[in-house]
């Protein structure tokens, strides 16, 4: 898939124990993004942080949760992500989502 190089980057903002139908909510979005055919989504597992409870949520030893928080990005053009957008709306009932312009330099060639 091609990534145009004026694109946007999709952040949304979740936790761990999320659900979306049985499945783990952020591996649910990936899913669907590559099933409508998105550019490229990676999900990032954090150490720590809070969200709109600001209750902290942390993989210290004295602090253990099963509850950390997540953040999955999504890279496409605009207008890709203005048509994902009503999906993530449904899918993700707290979370935050941000969109952001991003300048794609490299673009790495699929080996399919």
């Amino acid at each position: 898939m091609k990534i145009p190089s004026d694109a946007q980057l999709m952040r949304i903002f979740i936790g761990e124990s999320d659900q979306w139908h049985g499945r783990p909510l952020y591996e649910a979005i990936i899913l669907k993004a590559r099933e409508t055919g998105i550019a490229g989504a990676t999900m990032l597992r954090g150490l720590m942080g809070y969200g709109a409870a600001s209750r902290i949520h942390t993989a210290k030893i004295l602090r253990l949760s099963e509850d950390l928080p997540v953040i999955v990005e999504i890279v496409d053009g605009a207008e890709k992500l203005s048509a994902f957008l009503p999906l993530i709306e449904e899918m993700v009932h707290e979370g935050l989502v941000t969109l952001e312009n991003v300048k794609v330099i490299v673009r790495v060639k699929s080996e399919e």
